[in-house]
């Protein structure tokens, strides 16, 4: 899987522009996160087709850095998250992005980010 980073001057518009592209090419999302910070704005895209979401971005001129999204399903109760972030600590694994993509029954679906993937991989048995 793969999450497109996405950095946006902060002002209206900026993200409709993003939106109006990936709808161009008929993109469906599977989540969406972003955060604005002084005049900066970022959007992480996991979009349903790489390639299309790929393309639109790219035919519509706007900039956007590819990494490996990894995911892990995580039991929808307290502490996972502080498991799962102790445990990538305690490796010295960095996370760059974090967000839920979806639930099913008792389990949460988590994506995320991070500096050093092969270790985060092999620490987490992916």
């Amino acid at each position: 899987m793969k999450e497109f980073r996405v950095t946006l001057s902060h002002r209206p518009s900026e993200l409709a522009r993003v939106a109006e592209a990936l709808a161009r090419k008929s993109v469906n999302l599977k989540s969406v996160a972003g955060f604005a910070e002084g005049n900066k704005a970022t959007i992480a895209l996991v979009g349903h087709d790489v390639n299309a979401l790929r393309q639109a971005l790219q035919e519509a001129r706007i900039n956007f850095e590819e990494v490996e999204l990894l995911t892990l399903a995580l039991d929808d109760q307290p502490g996972q998250l502080a498991e799962l972030a102790a445990s990538l600590g305690n490796a010295a694994i960095n996370l760059n992005s974090i967000y839920i993509l979806g639930k099913e029954g008792s389990k949460v679906q988590l994506g995320f980010t991070t500096d050093k993937i092969a270790q985060a991989k092999k620490l987490l048995g992916l």
